[in-house]
């Protein structure tokens, strides 16, 4: 895929194909720290210092006792030994290195191309967008952990809900320059447009309420399905709590509600199908996006019913990259 092009597009290429997998890799990662609750267990931002882990035990002591102030220790933790306050630990520890691999890969490599292809790259100043995202969110993950340092013994859902967010922003905007790069072909009959938007909100909505759900722990709740817990509505929540201000931080609800919008979004899944066959639209985006949505909706299920084991949940997390970027590939093919 880097053969016979010029230089400057071979360089541009290959440093948007490293970036999307380095998102790729920390979204995963990401994942499984917020699983293993892990992501308060450095307790300071260290933007410029903690590029090493702890060398010796003095350092080790040290961060766990910060550890120790914090209310996830003295309310849930307080038994926690050193050796499990390491495993936690590296897993952050290795969250926040791959963020600053990020921070730097996403500006230097680009500078060099600068350099050499002046001419070319400032007329592609959208790519720097990447790095000024890319810093926006380190802040986000310290306004994150900030939140369950002081008064909670978590994060809030709603940062990370927005943490996550961005992290897809970004990845999606890659994954969109990767495409036009790469001169991918677009679909001769086009799909409604109006129709693709509504379906990508909806997926964007799903996202955020299955950050929401995990923010919450709320996929410990109601491990059946379909039902919840032989009800379509939980059992612990009125009607009312629909449309109640306080419902996003009700877990029980934001369940409910990440269910409906499966629900829709497998509704939407066959529209399409629908308006392709009609279209004559190639099959193959469309069907990865059938496999992407399918295996989505299997992961769900399979966290919902095993009380969300890790390697389900976190699955399940990668699929909802899965359904995203399979999506704007067919929604960039649809474009003029």
């Amino acid at each position: 895929m880097f053969v016979n092009i010029d230089p400057y597009t071979k360089l541009i290429r290959l440093w948007l194909v490293s970036i999307f997998l380095l998102i790729l890799l920390i979204i995963v990662v990401g994942g499984l720290t917020r699983l293993t609750d892990s992501g308060l267990s450095i307790t300071e931002w260290e933007l410029f210092k903690g590029i090493l882990p702890p060398l010796n035990s003095d350092k080790w002591n040290f961060y766990f006792s910060e550890y120790k102030k914090i209310p996830e220790y003295k309310e849930i933790n307080f038994s926690m030994t050193l050796n499990e306050f390491k495993v936690i630990y590296y897993w952050e520890y290795a969250h926040r290195l791959i963020a600053r691999l990020i921070g730097l890969f996403s500006i230097i490599p680009l500078i060099f191309i600068y350099f050499k292809f002046k001419n070319k790259l400032t007329k592609h100043y959208k790519y720097f967008l990447i790095f000024g995202l890319v810093c926006f969110q380190g802040f986000l993950g310290w306004f994150m952990v900030k939140s369950g340092l002081v008064e909670n013994t978590d994060v809030s859902h709603y940062r990370l809900a927005l943490h996550l967010s961005v992290a897809l922003i970004i990845l999606t905007l890659t994954f969109w320059f990767i495409l036009e790069n790469f001169n991918v072909v677009k679909f001769v009959n086009k799909i409604d447009s109006k129709f693709l938007t509504l379906f990508f909100i909806l997926i964007v909505v799903q996202i955020i309420f299955g950050a929401f759900l995990a923010g919450l722990n709320g996929g410990l709740l109601f491990n059946s399905w379909p039902d919840m817990n032989g009800k379509f509505f939980p059992d612990d929540a009125l009607y009312q709590d629909l449309y109640n201000t306080n419902s996003l931080n009700n877990p029980s609800v934001v369940q409910f509600y990440h269910r409906l919008i499966g629900y829709f979004l497998v509704i939407f899944l066959i529209l399409l199908n629908y308006f392709c066959y009609n279209l004559k639209i190639e099959p193959k985006s469309i069907l990865i996006f059938n496999i992407a949505i399918i295996l989505q909706v299997i992961l769900g299920i399979l966290t919902l019913l095993t009380g969300v084991k890790i390697y389900y949940a976190s699955l399940h997390q990668l699929g909802s990259v899965f359904v995203l970027t399979s999506f704007i590939y067919i929604y960039y093919k649809n474009t003029n």
